[in-house]
C-alpha cells in the first residue's frame, strides 16, 4: 500500500475526504490543458496504478475505466487555448484544476496537488512533488487527465487531419514542426508558445 502512505498519514491525523489532482498538457504547442480530481475509497488497490507517463496508452485506457468505475467521485475539466493565452499556462492550469474539483459530487476537505505549487487552488491543498508516482489519488487523477486530453486531441486530428495530432497530441515533435512549417497554425495552437519557438517554426 505504498501509494497510500500520504493519504493514510493525513487520514490518520484526522483529515476528511481527500482528492488527488493532476494535469495533462502543460507543455504542448496546441490544445487545451486538462485536469482531473479524484476521490478514491481509502486503501483501494488498483493493480498497475502509477504516474500516467510511465504507462502505455493501452494500460492508461484500461485503468481509466477502473478508476471511473471505482472512484467515490471524479471530475475532469480543461482550460482552453484562449484561456492559456490570456492567463498564462500556470494560471490556466489552476483554472482547469479548480474546475475539475468543482465537478466532484463529494466535497473534499483537502486536495493533494501534483507538483511544487498550489497557490491558485481554491480549497485547502498541499503540493506533492512527484505526487503522480507517490499518491494513489494523484496517480488516478493523472490517468484521467491524460486519457481525457488524448481523446480530445484525437477528435482534433479529425478536424485538422494534416497535422498528425493523433500521433503527437500537440507536443513539439519533429512531425509537428514540419506540419507547422507546411500548413501554418490552427485555431487550437497556443500562439505565445510558438512565438518563443519562432526560430523553429518558419513564418512565425
Amino acid at each position: 500500500m505504498e501509494m497510500w502512505s500520504i493519504e493514510n498519514r493525513l487520514y490518520d491525523s484526522g483529515s476528511g475526504l481527500i482528492c488527488g489532482v493532476d494535469e495533462a498538457g502543460r507543455g504542448p504547442l496546441a490544445g487545451p490543458v486538462f485536469a482531473a480530481a479524484v476521490i478514491l475509497p481509502r486503501n483501494l488497490e488498483i493493480p498497475g496504478l502509477n504516474d500516467s507517463k510511465k504507462l502505455s496508452e493501452k494500460r492508461r485506457e484500461e485503468l481509466y475505466d477502473v478508476i471511473t468505475e471505482r472512484a467515490l467521485s471524479y471530475g475532469v475539466a480543461f482550460a482552453t487555448e484562449q484561456e492559456i493565452e490570456e492567463l498564462n499556462i500556470l494560471n490556466a492550469t489552476y483554472l482547469a484544476m479548480n474546475r475539475a474539483i468543482a465537478k466532484l459530487s463529494l466535497r473534499p476537505e483537502l486536495a493533494l496537488i501534483d507538483g511544487n505549487r498550489n497557490s491558485g487552488i481554491k480549497i485547502t491543498s498541499v503540493p506533492v512533488v512527484g505526487g503522480d508516482g507517490l499518491s494513489a489519488s494523484i496517480a488516478a487523477a493523472s490517468i484521467l487527465a491524460k486519457v481525457s486530453r488524448d481523446r480530445y486531441m484525437l477528435e482534433m486530428a479529425k478536424k485538422y487531419p494534416q497535422y498528425g495530432f493523433e500521433k503527437h497530441k500537440g507536443y513539439g515533435t519533429a512531425l509537428h514542426y514540419y506540419c507547422l512549417r507546411t500548413y501554418g497554425i490552427t485555431a487550437i495552437h497556443r500562439k505565445s508558445f510558438l512565438k518563443k519557438l519562432s526560430g523553429e517554426v518558419m513564418g512565425l
